[in-house]
C-alpha cells in the first residue's frame, strides 16, 4: 500500500467523484453558474498543496510520504497546519464536489480526508517523532494537524 502516494489518491478520488456524480448523483443541489464556486476551491486547494511542496523542495527535504524526512519544516504554511499539503488536497476535493453539484461526490471527499488522516498522517507523525524527537513533539503541541 505504500505505493499509493497522496497525489495519486487525490486523482483516484476525483475520478470516483466524477463517476458518482454522473451515474449516482443522489441529489443535485447546485446548478450552473453556482457550481463554478468549486473551481475556486479546487484552485485554492491545489495552490496550498503546491506552495507547501515548494517549501519542502526549498528545504531540500523528501516529498514522498513513505520515505524518511531529511529536514524539519515549520515555517510558511507549516506554521498554521502540520499538513498543509493534505489540507490543500482536501479543499481541492471539496471544490470538485461543489463543481459537480451533487451530493454523492462529498462521500469521496470524506473518504479522502479519513484516509489522509488515519493512514498517511498517522504514519508520517510516527516517523517525524522518531526522526526529530522532542522538537517535533513541541511543534505538534503548538500547531494543529489540519487547521
Amino acid at each position: 500500500m505504500q505505493r499509493l502516494l497522496p497525489p495519486f489518491l487525490f486523482l483516484i478520488c476525483v475520478v470516483m467523484m466524477v463517476l458518482l456524480s454522473t451515474d449516482y448523483p443522489i441529489i443535485r443541489f447546485l446548478q450552473y453558474p453556482w457550481t463554478l464556486i468549486g473551481i475556486l476551491d479546487l484552485i485554492g486547494g491545489l495552490g496550498i498543496t503546491l506552495v507547501a511542496g515548494i517549501q519542502f523542495m526549498r528545504a531540500k527535504t523528501n516529498l514522498k510520504t513513505f520515505n524518511k524526512p531529511d529536514q524539519f519544516v515549520t515555517s510558511g504554511l507549516f506554521k498554521f497546519s502540520r499538513n498543509p499539503m493534505y489540507l490543500g488536497f482536501a479543499i481541492a476535493t471539496i471544490g470538485v464536489a461543489i463543481y459537480l453539484g451533487a451530493l454523492s461526490p462529498f462521500f469521496i471527499c470524506i473518504l479522502f480526508i479519513v484516509i489522509a488522516d488515519r493512514w498517511y498522517i498517522t504514519y508520517e507523525e510516527r516517523v517525524m517523532a522518531d526522526t526529530f524527537g522532542q522538537d517535533y513533539m513541541d511543534y505538534k503541541a503548538k500547531v494543529r494537524r489540519w487547521i
